[in-house]
């Protein structure tokens, strides 16, 4: 006669492999680190965060935008001073960028463990900020975005994309500017960030071996001892 069988105790499921990579990618004080490497105090290592601060008023500003129209932004005088605000987000939000690109290009930051995934993802983010940018653009209804849409409209017929995005189509460079593209580059920043967790600020190229695995053992331990202390 028989009995039901115990599941085996060793196999293990996809969901559990996924929880203990999870658990072990961003363990302890990773997500909120306390402490930091002494090189990350060069003010080079903030672009990021102000990338993400100018991002963060790039949402507000242009939800208002979207949701109040183009008629309150050119004929009100509260509205011209949210699409003035808008617009130089985008100012600083690629001034920014562009220098914490670079800045991690000429670092190497793809340098150890995953980090080129997480250089990948930054650079996808920038290539995508920059369509993003010329949809909205296209939507200041103006002279100046009516002459950029048609030379892009030529453009994009040019490289046979003409019947997937018509720049000339208002209604599409909406949906794109407002609706898609943003959740794509707010997904892709919560991504990147994540990573940038998981893996460490990369250090500059003269800090010996040695001295990093000593800093992560120190970094570790302290955190080790806060979670206790807590």
């Amino acid at each position: 006669m028989s009995s039901s069988a115990t599941p085996d105790p060793r196999v293990i499921g996809p969901s559990a492999r996924l929880r203990a990579w999870v658990k072990r990618s961003w363990a302890g004080n990773s997500i909120l680190p306390s402490l930091q490497p002494i090189f990350v105090q060069s003010w080079l290592y903030v672009m990021g965060v102000l990338t993400l601060c100018t991002f963060g008023l790039l949402i507000l500003s242009g939800v208002i935008l979207a949701v109040k129209g183009a008629f309150w932004w050119h004929y009100s005088s509260l509205g011209r001073f949210v699409n003035s605000t808008h617009f130089w987000s985008v100012i600083l939000f690629f001034l920014f960028m562009s220098v914490h690109l670079f800045h991690g290009f000429w670092m190497g930051a793809w340098r150890g463990g995953q980090r080129w995934f997480t250089w990948v993802t930054g650079a996808a983010l920038f290539m995508i900020c920059i369509v993003t940018a010329f949809f909205g653009y296209n939507l200041q209804t103006n002279f100046g975005s009516q002459w950029i849409g048609t030379q892009g409209k030529d453009a994009v017929n040019s490289t046979g994309l003409g019947g997937i995005a018509n720049i000339l189509d208002a209604g599409q460079m909406y949906s794109m500017h407002v609706i898609l593209l943003p959740l794509l580059v707010a997904a892709i920043v919560v991504i990147h960030v994540l990573w940038v967790r998981k893996d460490g600020v990369v250090p500059p190229y003269a800090r010996r071996a040695e001295e990093l695995r000593d800093a992560v053992r120190n970094r570790d331990g302290a955190g080790a001892n806060d979670s206790g202390r807590a």
